[in-house]
């Protein structure tokens, strides 16, 4: 199997999305880890915390 094969392609496997203004943020589809394995769900496991500008609090 290729590695290439597991890579995020929402982070590009880097495990972070950027918005608009440029702040960073931990992948929602990995996790963060930037890899998806074969049988992984790519939904959260939960609701996330968000601020009113429905960013995902840490």
């Amino acid at each position: 199997m290729n590695i290439h094969e597991n890579v995020c392609k929402a982070c590009d496997g880097t495990g972070l999305l950027m918005d608009d203004e440029q702040w960073k943020y931990s992948c929602s589809v990995c996790g963060g880890d930037g890899i998806l394995e074969a049988g992984e769900s790519p939904e959260p496991d939960g609701p996330f915390d968000v601020d009113e500008t429905n960013r995902t609090l840490e």
